[in-house]
């Protein structure tokens, strides 16, 4: 360029008013998530959010931050961008709930090459869907443009969430005994995990179309692997209401074998009887095109079950009627025992 040339931002690759644009179109999603707490508008350099004034002896915030991970390439692959988003929030906001702690509030991060305003707003649109299924106000966030950092329509979503709980009814798994009852709540489908093992299967091994057509399904890959992740906070909440619960485990990324021994004190173990499990088609579909171990497929995904409650055994039906009426089917997945093995899986 010459002396008298003038650079500007947009000649790096920066459009400012795609980002305003884009502010201007996601404010009816984010207010759509505003709940009591919330003292803050979008634009204003820190969401802020009230506590109120709580009846709690000793209120103590948890927070949990998570992304996506390469289940968004699924959403490139498809143009599909309005339900990552949920993904997103789901995956903090479930492991928040597992401490026995309410949601309270969401910020998001989205970076991109180039920012599309209209893709965006399918973003943000998912991202509040899910903080209101979680009844978390999504009070701030930032969308960031990186060009040359991201390829021309790709994406990455980042989640942060803070939730509260008194601090005597904090859930560690440090009460769980021998005896104990392990229920399970179903999965959507695969959540946010296992996908790199996922698209290398099916896309680089297999060589499926994204679009193509799976009976199993009874919908193409595409819309099967972009099913949202569940959210459980409603019926977790609600079971937390009635009943003591030792011990939350969200079946992410490790699957069984790394999850559930999360919350075991030592010398216990988890012996879960794998016929109970409805286990979902994609999970078959993968074992099987992938001829992959059975090992392999529990230390990965959630095989159907999204998250492990364990109780007392005197509980245990009053707990599975709460989380049926708000409309799961309920597995008893098993017991607790002595023994230095975290996680059995068996068969009948």
């Amino acid at each position: 360029m010459s002396n008298n040339e003038k650079l500007t931002y947009k000649d790096s690759g920066v459009d400012i008013k795609a980002g305003y644009k884009s502010v201007d179109l996601i404010k009816k999603h984010v207010k759509s998530t505003f709940t009591e707490g919330v003292l803050s508008d979008i634009g204003g350099f820190g969401g802020m959010f009230s506590l109120g004034k709580d009846s709690m002896e000793e209120p103590v915030l948890v927070s949990g931050t998570d992304g996506v991970g390469t289940k968004l390439m699924i959403a490139f692959k498809t143009n599909k961008h309005d339900t990552i988003g949920q993904d997103a929030v789901a995956m903090c906001v479930n492991d928040v709930v597992c401490q026995g702690a309410r949601p309270l509030f969401f910020l998001d991060y989205i970076a991109t090459g180039k920012i599309k305003p209209e893709k965006i707003s399918q973003i943000v649109k998912g991202i509040a869907d899910g903080c209101k299924k979680s009844k978390a106000a999504l009070i701030g966030g930032e969308t960031a443009e990186m060009p040359g950092l991201y390829s021309e329509g790709e994406y990455d979503i980042a989640g942060f969430c803070v939730g509260i709980v008194d601090k005597k009814d904090i859930i560690t798994g440090d009460k769980i005994i021998e005896g104990d009852v392990i229920i399970g709540i179903p999965s959507s489908g695969l959540h946010s995990n296992g996908f790199s093992l996922v698209r290398k299967l099916f896309f680089e091994i297999k060589k499926w179309d994204i679009d193509r057509y799976i009976s199993e399904f009874g919908s193409t890959l595409g819309e099967e692997l972009l099913k949202p992740t569940e959210i459980y906070v409603d019926v977790i909440l609600e079971v937390l209401k009635k009943y003591k619960v030792k011990g939350l485990s969200h079946i992410t990324g490790g699957g069984f074998y790394e999850n559930i021994p999360r919350i075991l004190p030592e010398n216990l173990s988890a012996e879960i009887n794998l016929n109970k499990i409805n286990t979902p088609p994609i999970f078959k579909v993968i074992q099987r095109e992938g001829n992959i171990e059975k090992e392999e497929m529990y230390s990965t995904f959630n095989m159907g079950i999204g998250m492990v409650i364990v109780v007392d055994p005197k509980n245990e039906n009053g707990i599975k009627e709460v989380i049926k009426r708000k409309g799961y089917k309920p597995v008893t997945l098993g017991k607790i025992s002595k023994g230095k093995e975290k996680v059995v899986l068996w068969e009948d």
